[in-house]
């Protein structure tokens, strides 16, 4: 005996399952945000680890991947090295923006202290994942990882 029930009933239940399922995954990490990264990746990638310590009293200490010399940098991230240092202009409407240091890579220090600008990546559709982070008191640091890692730039002339 066929049901009564119309089909259409079955297919709103099985979107309902499906939607469910979408946002358990996205809840619980699964949703590849660009920021979530395995622990050892970095050590997977030939960087070694060091530490960089918050400028001010209280603060926590960050973690970095080591750092990097201005001259090591592509060239892209040494122009916009420039441009921070020259106060633009800057390509993106988004640079110059807080950096909220959500993953914590770098020392805890209160919002506003960081400033992240865009580095130009080639053959990129968008603005890719390759960041300048500025602090107040001039540090910067260079992430290719959209976050997930940062190196101190050191050597900058």
């Amino acid at each position: 005996m066929a049901s009564s029930r119309p089909r259409t009933f079955e297919t709103a239940i099985g979107v309902g399952i499906v939607v469910v399922l979408a946002v358990v995954f996205l809840l619980t990490g699964g949703g590849g945000s660009g920021r979530h990264h395995p622990p050892n990746d970095r050590a997977t990638a030939g960087h070694t680890t060091g530490h960089t310590t918050g400028h001010t009293t209280g603060h926590t200490t960050g973690h970095t991947t080591g750092a990097i010399r201005y001259a090591q940098l592509p060239p892209e991230a040494r122009h916009t090295v420039q441009l921070i240092r020259q106060g633009g202009p800057f390509p993106y409407s988004q640079d110059g923006a807080v950096f909220e240091n959500r993953e914590g890579h770098l020392a805890s220090e209160p919002s506003g202290y960081y400033h992240e600008y865009t580095v130009d990546t080639p053959g990129s559709a968008d603005r890719g994942a390759r960041r300048i982070v500025v602090g107040q008191q001039g540090e910067l640091y260079y992430t290719d990882d959209h976050y997930g890692s940062f190196r101190r730039i050191e050597g900058v002339r």
